[in-house]
């Protein structure tokens, strides 16, 4: 009986601390075709270029270390968990590890300056937080502030990538804001990407400043061959269109 107890309260405590904590950042859980769970890398979002998506696995790779690199007891901690233990020297490794390694790296994706101060806030709730021994470090470990800024970083790239694959005229989100296409070389070609329609080719119909360029150039020919001796139909229905340089005999003067 004792040790059905053990085991439901290990399951209990298992179940508050996966409502409390945030996702792992590199691995994600699914559920195979036998009806296990397994887990997998997490795949980055389209539309990014390859040096966004390089900087989004690096700080992925480091937050998971940092935070979920071991578990025990139910409970997943990292490096920070086992820094944070040695009194005062500790917790101030712990910031500097958590600036360095995660928030500086994933200001190379040219990010906004409220996403770095809420990168910066977390930081500071974990810095605070592992200065009171035992629990502040147990706290510490549920809260996983790397873990937090990396899910911060992966929600905001999903974004600039779902923006840059959207036509320029369709974009919803400010590109001042989101910078779709930001660290994209020139050659660089992004899968899921389609090309931009210029306003050139055969079967592209022409605008409407066509259209009235067509149609001075058709008066001008007409006026041009007028004076050439081809009838035009703004000079009368009943006057003959002559060579200016020929003038009218004296009967047809006369006559008219």
């Amino acid at each position: 009986m004792q040790r059905f107890a053990q085991g439901y309260g290990k399951k209990l405590f298992e179940k508050h601390l996966k409502d409390y904590e945030p996702k792992d950042p590199l691995y994600e859980s699914y559920t195979d075709n036998k009806g296990r769970q397994r887990r997998r890398k997490r795949d980055s979002p389209p539309g990014l270029s390859t040096r966004d998506a390089k900087i989004l696995k690096s700080v992925q790779r480091r937050a998971h270390y940092l935070d979920k690199g071991f578990h025990l007891c139910g409970m997943r901690f990292g490096w920070t968990f086992v820094i944070g233990i040695i009194p005062g020297a500790g917790d101030a490794a712990d910031a500097a590890l958590n600036y360095i390694l995660v928030v500086r790296k994933a200001r190379q994706a040219e990010l906004p300056g409220w996403l770095i101060g809420q990168m910066l806030f977390n930081n500071a709730i974990s810095a605070g937080v592992g200065f009171v021994p035992i629990v502040g470090d147990i706290a510490l470990a549920m809260f996983k502030a790397n873990s937090r800024n990396a899910a911060l970083l992966e929600e905001y790239l999903r974004v600039r990538g779902e923006e840059y694959l959207k036509a320029a005229a369709t974009r919803t989100e400010d590109p001042a804001e989101v910078r779709p296409g930001a660290g994209r070389t020139p050659d660089e070609v992004v899968p899921g990407k389609k090309p931009e329609r210029s306003g050139t080719g055969w079967f592209r119909r022409g605008s409407k400043g066509d259209k009235k360029s067509k149609k001075g150039t058709a008066a001008a020919a007409a006026a041009a061959g007028g004076s050439a001796g081809v009838p035009s139909p703004e000079r009368g229905r009943f006057i003959e269109d002559m060579p200016r340089d020929v003038a009218p005999a004296a009967g047809d003067v006369k006559r008219k």
